[in-house]
């Protein structure tokens, strides 16, 4: 009875420690388990936090180069104007120097000249705003007599601030030689020309 007793306390402690040993073993497993999806997602989150900087600095990186692009070619959008603008300065007033010297009224001469050789050219015009032609008509008038070419009349319109316009054919035709459009016209012939520079020292 006694042995018998003593073999029930055996196998008792022998289930006992051998489902300890299972649940033992079933927690380590499970806590293995555990650790391994928690590496796992810690992993992911860290290749997600990775990948989400990368493609935070890259666009940083590109909206920068973006940035920079974009100053430089205001930069160069805007030198290029103010050299157009100082160049139309800079044509203007030599244009507005010749309009307002003793020169102005050979130019108006030489123009008229050059329009009644045309067979073509009747009733010829000249325009001048109201200050030059009360300064220029009487020499114009007796230059124009001295050589003789008859059939030319000043006019008088404020359209414009200098250089004259010359009509022909009864007004059918205009010229335009007012300061403003020669400073244009000089302007954009010589616009080309400053830009090539321009290329040329870069």
């Amino acid at each position: 009875m006694e042995i018998q007793l003593q073999e029930l306390i055996e196998q008792i402690k022998k289930d006992g420690v051998e489902a300890a040993e299972n649940q033992a073993e079933a927690i380590l497993l499970s806590a293995k388990a555990e650790a391994e999806k928690i590496i796992a997602d810690a992993q992911a989150q860290a290749d997600k936090l990775m990948a989400d900087a990368k493609a935070e600095n890259e666009k940083t990186v590109k909206s920068g180069e973006d940035a920079i692009r974009q100053a430089g070619r205001n930069l160069l959008i805007s030198f290029r104007e103010s050299v157009t603008r100082e160049l139309g300065a800079i044509v203007g007033g030599n244009v507005n120097a010749v309009y307002s010297s003793d020169a102005f009224a050979k130019l108006v001469i030489n123009a008229v000249e050059s329009w009644t050789g045309k067979p073509e050219a009747e009733d010829i015009a000249v325009i001048l705003n109201s200050a030059d032609l009360e300064k220029l008509e009487g020499a114009l008038l007796a230059e124009l007599k001295a050589k003789m070419l008859g059939g030319v009349t000043l006019k008088a319109n404020d359209s414009f601030d200098g250089g004259f316009r010359i009509a022909v054919n009864n007004g059918a035709v205009y010229y335009d030689y007012s300061a403003e459009a020669v400073t244009d016209m000089l302007s954009n012939y010589l616009s080309p020309k400053v830009t090539a520079l321009l290329k040329e020292a870069e």
